[in-house]
């Protein structure tokens, strides 16, 4: 097995700070350096926040959920996994995972116990759940492309579409989005109206209306920009990734780009006992920034 990892409460020492440029930044703190937590991983993705301001990250490739506590102590949380990427918690602190090996939802709680939401569609496998939002009534909606994995035994996708879907609190499932090419990340406002989907695959971002029962409608080109995952602030900005941060303002002006030093950024989040702790997993490596914005 690659990357034995030992890290069981392991504290993070900080490595090379890299120094944001001088300017005057609408949303990153004052004098905020870019802080490399850790690098001793194959591919980081899916970073999440509990209530308490810890972030929850996996690295698909090595089959793990990692916590990184908010006193900077990093430990594997779970593995085996099923090479879960994209990550959300609910109000209850239940961790919801794309357990993409399997191509299941899984919710997992504080005790690790696993509770399989969702394994197929229609009686058919999904393709590879990659990224999901968790709506203000606890509905799930979750992106499902198709990535070849190397640990796949199957080499054509199990559905002929790549949707995003809706998994509502009574646990039905339906397709609320399709026509897209490789439905990525997802985030949705706090409020509960509106759902930004990235296609990376035509590298376009859209948001949607949500209505009611989990339906979308009035499909809106956000940004001709695509996105591996996102996140939101308080203020409505939206966080985009791929080279770097990209964040676009509610009206889709770009006010910032942040600059990571990796091949790629895949996914951010806020953390910290104050939300104002920018979280950035980007390739092996996970990164820290301080924000004068908070996430919601």
């Amino acid at each position: 097995m690659k990357y034995l990892v030992l890290l069981c409460m392991i504290t993070v020492s900080l490595v090379i700070p890299q120094k944001i440029a001088a300017q005057a930044h609408a949303i990153i703190a004052e004098d905020a350096k870019l802080i490399k937590i850790a690098d001793n991983f194959e591919f980081t993705e899916g970073p999440a926040v509990d209530s308490r301001g810890n972030v929850y990250f996996t690295d698909q490739p090595n089959d793990q959920i990692l916590k990184l506590s908010v006193g900077g102590e990093l430990e594997v949380f779970l593995t085996p996994s099923g090479r879960s990427n994209g990550l959300y918690f609910d109000t209850k602190d239940n961790l919801y995972a794309c357990a993409d090996a399997l191509g299941q939802i899984w919710k997992i709680d504080a005790n690790k116990n696993i509770q399989v939401l969702l394994k197929d569609f229609q009686g058919k496998r999904l393709n590879g759940p990659n990224d999901l939002w968790i709506d203000p009534k606890g509905g799930i909606y979750f992106t499902d492309p198709f990535y070849q994995r190397s640990y796949w035994e199957h080499t054509s996708p199990y559905l002929s579409s790549e949707n995003v879907y809706y998994l509502s609190p009574k646990g039905t499932t339906k397709i609320v989005a399709t026509g897209l090419d490789q439905p990525n990340g997802i985030i949705g406002t706090p409020d509960g109206s509106l759902l930004y989907v990235a296609d990376i695959g035509r590298q376009l971002t859209y948001n949607y209306q949500i209505g009611t029962n989990g339906n979308l409608s009035n499909q809106k080109l956000f940004v001709a920009m695509g996105s591996d995952g996102m996140t939101i602030d308080e203020q409505g900005n939206v966080y985009l990734t791929g080279d770097g941060v990209s964040v676009f303002d509610s009206t889709a002006k770009k006010i910032e780009h942040i600059k990571i030093d990796e091949p790629w950024t895949a996914n951010v989040t806020f953390g910290g006992p104050d939300r104002d702790i920018l979280f950035i997993t980007a390739s092996k490596a996970i990164y820290r920034l301080a924000m004068k914005v908070k996430g919601n």
